[in-house]
């Protein structure tokens, strides 16, 4: 057995819209066969008995290590607490080399528990011991760790169930919701909208306090001490007993409550000054810790929280009952279970102190040991749920406190005997206001009823409705792909949106470029729903992305599949067939919005096939007005896109738009077949989006197909009365669909200049000039500067042999070098000449043809 190419696919991809890993697995000799190796399965039940059945119902192939793998991988996972469910194990075309993939729902443990089950299976094949019991517990350490916290978890999981995407953008908790223009961020419960000014008031608990005294807000008498000396000073003045914490600081920690004499309070100022360099000394308010949580101008939840403590069962000491207490599951080290271990630290020893014990006493059975007077949870204490029990003037108090600090979401720590009261008619005060509180004893209370505060952030975050979705135009085929972003991307910028751009040629936000090179994969469509000034995107989505790590969306507005012909880069990554192209360019199409739409070459059998799979509706085009499946579709009131003489047509039911053919220029006056595609791609596509005619007819008259707008698209100069088209075409279907357009343009004589991709089919590449040969009368072969694999002159030798037998070309040069075989083909044009050059690096290639025209 060996594990090769692993891939995280982080978004919807060829096998599920699951985040998944996708591995190579090759099987040796009976690992093929499972029924050919006795005993292996019963050895693997033997170290992990939970692993589902090998063989899916229906399944009559053999069963393999590979099926073996992918099941362990997956049900550690489920053993673990992780919620997967799907995966799938596929023989590949290569004889015993299976592709196996399984979800996860974090990517360190998906791939850490690939990693467990490739050891697992070793163990069943060499009878040797695993430890399935240490795996569980590092897969779930690993989960713990790297998972949101319940905090922020919660508040993803209510913009999850509003269908607000969301991307982590840190191993901790920032995470931002929405996509461009419509983003905002999160981290933990703090909000973009979360004033910083307001986050350093309620860090200075002296500043909050004379705010609130300003707003009429009962609170704690108290005053800074800067050493023992001023504290005691300031504690016999307003009087014991007192509380004493640092002036700056979060969590409970170095707070200490009821001190009564000055040894307690050395010890207290002590710890509190090891937090901040002002500690201050405040009143003690006899009466339980209240939390109440305000969200914008709300009240949303109220907890009594109860300092930790054990309970003495006359036999054990207060160290074996905490640490009894702490095997909890619910209790954990941070913040992302329910509860925390309670600590035995300083502070703890000193509680227990005041009560005449130590760690070692051993309390009565029933007797209470407090371990803290204090009760934050986040040093072990409980929490109790009591949000309907808030008297309504309490709460508009509440309210009062977190909009005087100026916060969004604050946690409001309230002294007092009761909640059902309001504050005046008892002993109460608020003794602290704290930004990004923790939401888990709301979430989770120790008693009582959880409340919804993920939802009620979510809520003053986005507008009833509102998804913080942009619309998204993904497009993919084998050819006319980047023309079609491009036009696609022009008529919604003359629509008055600011929009974000990927193709092969680079990242652009409006009409600046940000990156370059291919960009037509994933990481750059996430860069682009990432950018705050993006009001759109339009998204190039190539066969190597989706395959390399899924999309870079969970779901598009628009699906634009322009063809797929006999396809390209046939013969890579186990995608040998037009069939098996089709199933992954047919992600985008299974990916649409339910509201959305998908704009599919009715021309193309394979593309029209993928209707079927689109969750919203079709919009189907065709340079054919007579199209069967155009035609039906019409009949049926759908929408539909296709050339009727001289005009674009746009039709739905009964009611039709047309835009003549000669206003838009990308279409050289309806001559070039290819383009007049693209063109009725990008109508439909903007069409789908709600852009009105007026802008549509504008957009399209105004795009220009020159090497600044669609580099290598069909460029066209004038060099010396000879017409230069320059072109990134790089397959055959590319070059049958040049050929075409270039006949419409009358030449003397004909020239191509030419090259290969390495990476294509041997036979993709004889067919390139086969094709051509047949059409020019002279071919200038040219050797590129990345061979992609190729020996050298291999390239040459390929793009030759399908010059042997063809009619027309008889001319043949090879030339080392593209910039050299393009000026090797201007110094030879005469007027009247044509010259196709196909180009490889395409910006370089351009500037270079652009230069030696500018010559002249």
């Amino acid at each position: 057995m060996e594990v090769s190419r692993i891939r995280a696919l982080r978004g919807p991809n060829l096998w599920s819209r699951h985040t998944a890993i996708e591995a190579v697995v090759t099987c040796a000799g009976d690992e093929a066969d499972l029924d050919k190796m006795p005993g292996f399965v019963t050895r693997l039940r033997a170290r992990f008995p939970e692993i589902k059945p090998l063989r899916p119902l229906g399944h009559k192939d053999p069963i393999t290590v590979a099926h073996a793998l992918e099941a362990i991988a997956l049900g550690l996972q489920a053993a673990a607490g992780c919620p997967v469910a799907f995966g799938q194990t596929t023989a590949t075309p290569e004889q015993n080399v299976f592709q196996i993939v399984f979800q996860y729902t974090e990517e360190p443990v998906g791939r850490r528990a690939l990693e467990l089950a490739e050891n697992l299976c070793q163990a069943a094949l060499d009878d040797t011991p695993f430890d399935v019991k240490q795996a569980l517990s590092e897969l779930r350490e690993l989960d713990e760790d790297v998972r949101l916290g319940p905090s922020t978890g919660s508040i993803v999981d209510a913009a999850v169930a509003r269908g607000i995407p969301y991307r982590r953008l840190t191993e901790g908790s920032l995470v931002q919701f929405g996509w461009g223009s419509k983003q905002k961020r999160i981290q933990a419960a703090e909000t973009s909208g979360t004033s910083a000014i307001a986050e350093a008031i309620a860090q200075d608990k002296d500043l909050t306090k004379m705010l609130l005294q300003a707003a009429g807000v009962p609170v704690p008498q108290g005053h800074v001490a800067r050493d023992q000396d001023e504290a005691w000073e300031i504690a016999t003045r307003i009087g014991l007993p007192v509380v004493v914490k640092p002036r700056d600081g979060n969590q409970g920690k170095g707070v200490a409550v009821n001190i009564e004499t000055r040894e307690q309070l050395n010890k207290a100022f002590d710890v509190a000054s090891t937090i901040s360099s002002d500690v201050i000394i405040e009143q003690y308010i006899p009466g339980h810790d209240f939390r109440m949580l305000v969200i914008g101008n709300q009240l949303v939840a109220a907890a009594r929280r109860d300092p930790p403590s054990v309970i003495g069962d006359g036999q054990h000491s207060i160290a074996q009952l905490v640490e009894t207490v702490n095997l909890d599951p619910l209790r954990g080290d941070g913040h992302a279970t329910a509860l925390t271990k309670i600590r035995l630290d300083e502070i703890a020893l000193a509680t227990l102190a005041n009560q005449g014990l130590n760690a070692q006493s051993i309390p009565e059975k029933g007797q209470r040991i407090l371990l803290r007077n204090n009760a934050n949870l986040s040093t072990g204490g409980s929490a109790t749920d009591v949000t309907d029990e808030v008297h309504p003037e309490l709460a508009a108090r509440m309210v009062t406190a977190a909009q005087m600090v100026g916060l969004d979401i604050a946690g409001v720590d309230l002294v007092a005997e009761t909640v059902i009261k309001p504050m005046e008619e008892q002993r109460a005060g608020i003794v602290e206001i704290n930004a990004a509180p923790g939401l888990r004893m709301h979430l989770s209370p120790s008693f009582g009823k959880a409340r919804p505060v993920g939802e009620a952030i979510i809520s003053t975050m986005f507008a009833e409705g509102d998804n913080a979705r942009i619309p998204v135009v993904a497009v993919t085929g084998t050819n006319g792909k980047t023309t079609t972003v491009r036009l696609t991307a022009h008529l919604l910028k003359t629509s008055g949106k600011r929009v974000g751009m990927t193709n092969s040629d680079g990242v652009y936000i409006e009409h600046r470029c940000i990156d370059t090179g291919d960009c037509s994969g994933p990481r750059s469509a996430r860069n682009v729903l990432m950018h705050p000034d993006v009001d759109a995107a339009v998204f190039e989505t190539a066969r190597g992305g989706i395959l390399r790590e899924g999309l870079g969306f969970d779901k598009c507005d628009v699906a634009v599949v322009t063809n797929l012909g006999v396809g390209d880069h046939l013969g890579m990554n186990f995608i040998n067939t037009i069939d098996h192209l089709a199933l992954v360019k047919r992600v985008i199409v299974q990916n649409v919005a339910p509201n959305g739409t998908a704009v599919l070459n009715a021309s193309d059998p394979m593309v029209l096939k993928m209707a079927d799979a689109c969750p919203g509706s079709v919009t189907l085009f065709s340079i054919d007005r007579l199209n069967p499946a155009l035609n039906t579709h019409r009949a049926q009131g759908k929408r539909v896109v296709y050339i009727d003489g001289d005009h674009v047509v746009a039709a739905e039911g009964g009611r039709e738009h047309r835009i003549a053919l000669k206003s838009i220029p990308l279409t050289r006056n309806g001559t070039i077949t290819f383009q007049n595609e693209n063109a009725m791609a990008s109508i439909a596509a903007a069409w789908a989006l709600g852009l009105d005619w007026q802008t549509i007819t504008t957009g399209v008259s105004t795009f220009v197909n020159d090497a600044q707008t669609a580099p290598g698209r069909f460029n066209v100069f004038d060099y010396r009365g000879a017409t230069v088209v320059a072109d990134y075409g790089h397959n055959p279907d590319a070059i049958q669909a040049l050929i075409q357009a270039v006949e419409t343009i009358p030449a003397k004589r004909r020239m191509v200049v030419i090259s290969g991709a390495g990476d294509r089919r041997d036979e993709d590449i004889v067919r390139q000039t086969e094709i051509l040969g047949e059409v020019f009368d002279q071919a200038i072969l040219y050797q590129d500067q990345c061979q992609r694999g190729r020996e050298d002159g291999e390239v040459l030798a390929l793009l030759q042999k399908g010059l042997q037998n063809v009619s027309r070309t008889k001319d043949i040069v090879e030339i080392r070098g593209e910039f050299l075989a393009i000026d090797t083909a201007l110094a030879k044009l005469q007027p009247g000449d044509l010259c196709l050059i196909l180009i490889d690096q395409v910006q370089e290639a351009l500037d270079h043809i652009a230069l030696r025209v500018a010559q002249g």
